[in-house]
């Protein structure tokens, strides 16, 4: 029984260096893919927080008349 078994190990491991052996030929170059970039976009206030001021300081300039 330990002879079957020594003789199937071995046959298993000639059989996977045999394989091995013919593809360990020229690799070809790994693919690298460019990472994504992603901007994020960020809203302004400023566009919407300053004509509201402008009108609010023109009407306590006309209310002051």
């Amino acid at each position: 029984m330990k002879k079957l078994a020594l003789a199937l190990a071995l046959t298993g491991f000639a059989s996977t260096t045999a394989v091995a052996g013919t593809m360990g030929g020229k690799f070809d170059e790994p693919v690298i893919e460019p990472p994504v970039i992603v901007e994020e976009t960020r809203k302004s206030t400023a566009g919407v927080i300053v004509p509201i001021l402008l009108l609010v300081l023109i009407a306590a300039a006309a209310a002051s008349r």
